[in-house]
């Protein structure tokens, strides 16, 4: 099992830290930029004496807040909305696929390596990575550096996308469009989001676990044309495990719009579930450590940088020109 690296804090000083910080995140007064920044801060000057700890509490917290977001929702304009994005999810999969294998090729990465950044690009980030990772056998490196790659890239997502929004001048309804389509990984499409306003959560959630949804054929896919390449008979299916939190935010929705008098105590389940996704967000900047920046390398970092930063300045023009609405 891989520890965690040393910490320049002590262990005294780091628990204060870590729970006056996750204390402060409860508070309704405090933003979800607000607590990343503060979150950053801790990781940056090593103060968190439990990375592997909190990177597990922050993905447990992420998915159950995505869970009790759906008590808040109503599953008629869930359906719509994901029906509605269904073609462009297609043709940005297939496209962001391709440029990030040309990039991978252009940078001399690893056949595994490009389509393991590429794939968490396309889809949704870490999910799509492991997912893959069980079918093409990549070395145990190449998967860190992927994941390490987009964790980074998520980071700075949550930190520039509402900002950046703001700026471009985008309604809710377009930023949570930009942010589903243009961010990696689910929880930061919901934390990023969550920050520039509700209209925009509802939006970028719907979205996004949508387009989740695409890790079963993108791998099946995958893991045919490797059978091909190799003249080999066609593998039985990989075993793929699925986002269960996509279950039980449709379940939730279901609940919130065909339950009488579920209105009430889903708006609680909601109300929580937000002040879980703020706690959420400060431990994944208390992950974000000086060993983890230099962990990742400087030609994996710039071709998934370079790909994602095409991505959404695409998926932004296209919001603007009104051919993603």
């Amino acid at each position: 099992m891989k520890q965690s690296p040393p910490s320049r804090v002590g262990k005294p000083t780091s628990m204060a830290l870590m729970a006056s910080g996750m204390c402060l995140c409860l508070w309704p007064a405090v933003s979800g930029a607000i607590a990343l920044v503060l979150g950053l801060i801790i990781g940056l000057i090593g103060a968190n004496n439990w990375i592997r700890q909190t990177s597990q509490l922050a993905s447990q917290l992420l998915q159950i807040s995505i869970v009790g977001l759906g008590a808040g929702m109503n599953l008629a304009v869930v359906w719509s909305v994901g029906i509605a994005s269904i073609e462009y999810t297609i043709v940005s999969i297939t496209l962001i696929l391709a440029f990030g294998l040309w990039l991978g090729r252009t940078g001399k990465l690893s056949r595994n390596l490009t389509l393991l950044i590429a794939s968490g690009t396309a889809i949704c980030g870490g999910s799509a990575i492991a997912a893959i990772a069980c079918v093409i056998k990549p070395r145990e490196e190449e998967t860190t550096t992927a994941l390490a790659t987009v964790f980074l890239l998520n980071a700075v997502g949550l930190l520039l996308f509402p900002t950046l929004g703001h700026l471009i001048g985008f309604t809710q309804h377009q930023f949570g469009l930009w942010a589903a389509l243009a961010i990696h990984d689910t929880s930061s499409v919901v934390g990023a989001s969550a920050i520039y306003g509700e209209t925009a959560l509802k939006v970028a959630t719907t979205v996004k676990l949508v387009r989740a949804l695409w890790i079963v054929p993108l791998t099946l896919i995958i893991a045919w044309s490797i059978s091909k390449l190799n003249k080999q008979v066609m593998p039985p299916p990989p075993k793929i495990k699925f986002p269960w939190f996509i279950g039980g935010f449709l379940a939730m929705a279901a609940l919130a719009t065909y339950l009488p008098g579920f209105s009430e105590t889903g708006a609680w389940i909601a109300l929580i579930a937000k002040r879980l996704l703020v706690v959420a967000l400060f431990l994944v900047g208390t992950n974000l450590t000086q060993p983890a920046l230099a962990a990742v390398g400087w030609r994996p970092l710039i071709v998934g940088t370079v790909l994602w930063i095409g991505v959404s300045i695409s998926v932004a023009t296209g919001i603007t020109a009104g051919w993603i609405h």
